[in-house]
């Protein structure tokens, strides 16, 4: 009797999955054009919200806050004992002219290429091509350094 019910119950489970796969190819073949169109809706639909997440989330800023700080560096400073001696030698093998030792103590001094064109009564070009011909001579790529290096070389007080 169990053999029957098994058989029974067996055929039935095949029919019943027959059945099913019988409806499921009907529904996909009738209906293909809908699924399709589901699916493609629902890849749409999820990439658009994955984009707009992406888009319009807020960027991080980064706050920073500069908190004055009062620090004391003790710059030793060698104060030349007696008065300015100018280093001949060195200025001669330099090769630098007195237009061009007058255009670098006006620039030790702080002024402008306008200021020192008036001062001097040159143009202003006239000083620009002084300044680069020192700046070649000094080895500077700026007023500064090259300020800086006449000083360490004796040129200017």
């Amino acid at each position: 009797m169990k053999k029957t019910v098994l058989l029974y119950g067996l055929v039935g489970g095949v029919l019943i999955a027959g059945l099913r796969f019988v409806e499921y190819r009907f529904l996909v073949l009738e209906h293909s054009l809908e699924i399709y169109g589901g699916i493609v809706a629902a890849l749409f639909a999820a990439l658009g919200l994955w984009l707009g997440r992406k888009l319009t989330r807020p960027r991080e800023t980064v706050v920073v806050r500069e908190v004055p700080v009062e620090v004391r560096v003790e710059v030793p400073v060698e104060v030349p004992v007696g008065p300015f001696e100018r280093n001949a030698e060195r200025l001669s093998a330099l090769g630098i002219t007195p237009r061009e030792l007058d255009i670098l103590e006006a620039m030790a001094a702080g002024h402008s290429n306008r200021e020192i064109a008036e001062r001097l009564y040159v143009s202003e070009n006239t000083v620009k091509t002084h300044a680069a011909r020192l700046f070649g001579k000094l080895s500077a790529k700026r007023r500064t350094q090259a300020v800086q290096r006449a000083k360490e070389a004796g040129l200017i007080p």
